[in-house]
């Protein structure tokens, strides 16, 4: 009989995990969007050219991510408005820039400060409204990513990065975007634009700094605090691939649903399983070939980051794999590559989702804590 049960069992079992997995990979046909990709490609090819040109690839993703991000933040309306949050956005931007690269070549424990206290500013500004929160998360990714490409260039010996270059590359790719705007503003005959991106938060209203808010915030800094003193403390081999893991993974606020959550932790872990199987392509290739093959991927990252904007309401963990792919491979493109680090990179993108699993289980164990607070006080 107890055999019976557990074989009656295990098919309801496995139905669960596919109706779970089916959620996750769940698609929304209205959420695509291929003009808004096609001109973001339009734009990044046009970016990617320019160094190509001068031949300082270094500096192409502070001006590609720039340009996306600040075409994120773009809240439409009328063009005064716009372009006055998007130079905002853009001089905020800079500024981690400077402060990414310039820590890059710094000692480790700076790099955990730094982290620390950018993370927390910008869990914090949540009191500022969902729109502002938005886009500090996203200057909060951008910083960890412009880390980890700083203390990776600093690493290669072949490769020159200037601090004032990163900022200046950044600050380009957001100028570009200014300027698309300034043009498609003047074609409209310079009438209101709506936002590029409207399913995004545009609300602006302050909201209390509550305690739940306030403790969020500290955990979600001092996990990736954490993750980047393990990264770059004990000086693991492709260690930033656990701070951009984790970050990628973990929920950017308490009342995120599970879902949601469940399919950044699945997209972080494709994407950086793509990126991996994409930077073996170099593997024992010298020359010319080597070069080819790095513009090559550089091509391929920027169609990943188009997809990204296309499909970014369609499914949001596709939408995470295709962005963690494109960032890795630009981020870990200058650093050789073999078999090993690929081991290593899958390792600590595993690390990276577990911190931030455990950091979701602590977020929701304090959500029921919370509920169960305000129920009891009412």
């Amino acid at each position: 009989m107890a055999d019976d049960s557990d074989r009656a069992a295990q098919p309801a079992n496995e139905g669960k995990a596919a109706g779970r997995l089916s959620k996750v990979f769940a698609r929304n046909p209205s959420g695509l969007n291929w003009p808004r990709a096609v001109l973001f490609l339009d734009a990044m090819v046009v970016v990617l050219f320019v160094f190509w040109a001068i031949g300082h690839e270094q500096y192409l993703l502070s001006a590609l991510f720039g340009l996306l991000f600040t075409a994120l933040a773009d809240p439409g309306g009328g063009y005064g408005h716009r372009a006055f949050d998007a130079s905002l956005f853009a001089l905020i931007g800079a500024g981690m820039t400077a402060l990414a690269f310039g820590v890059g070549a710094a000692a480790w424990g700076w790099l955990v400060l730094a982290a620390f206290l950018v993370t927390l500013a910008a869990g914090l500004a949540a009191v500022f409204g969902a729109r502002r929160f938005v886009n500090a998360l996203l200057l909060n990714i951008w910083f960890i990513i412009a880390v980890a490409l700083g203390v990776g260039l600093h690493k290669t010996s072949h490769i020159t990065s200037h601090t004032w270059a990163q900022v200046l590359a950044w600050t380009g790719g957001s100028a570009l975007w200014i300027l698309l705007t300034f043009l498609w503003w003047l074609i409209r005959g310079r009438t209101d634009s709506p936002k590029l991106f409207p399913e995004l938060p545009g609300d602006t209203s302050r909201r209390k700094p509550t305690s739940p808010l306030i403790v969020f915030a500290v955990i979600r800094a001092l996990a990736i605090a954490g993750t980047v003193a393990l990264a770059y403390g004990l000086d693991l081999a492709h260690g930033s691939w656990i701070s951009i893991a984790a970050m990628i993974a973990m929920k950017p606020n308490l009342e995120q649903a599970t879902l949601v959550s469940a399919q950044r932790l699945v997209g972080a872990l494709i994407g950086a399983c793509a990126a991996s199987l994409l930077l073996l392509v170099p593997v024992n290739e010298t020359g010319l070939r080597l070069l080819a093959v790095e513009r090559g991927l550089e091509v391929v990252a920027l169609i990943l980051l188009m997809h990204g904007a296309g499909i970014r309401f369609w499914n949001y963990a596709l939408y995470t794999a295709t962005i963690a792919a494109g960032a890795l491979i630009l981020v870990d493109l200058p650093q050789p590559s073999d078999y090993t680090a690929e081991g290593y990179r899958v390792l600590w993108t595993l690390c990276g989702v577990g911190i931030g699993l455990l950091v979701m289980l602590a977020a929701g164990l304090l959500a029921k804590r919370t509920a169960r607070t305000s129920r009891r006080t009412t």
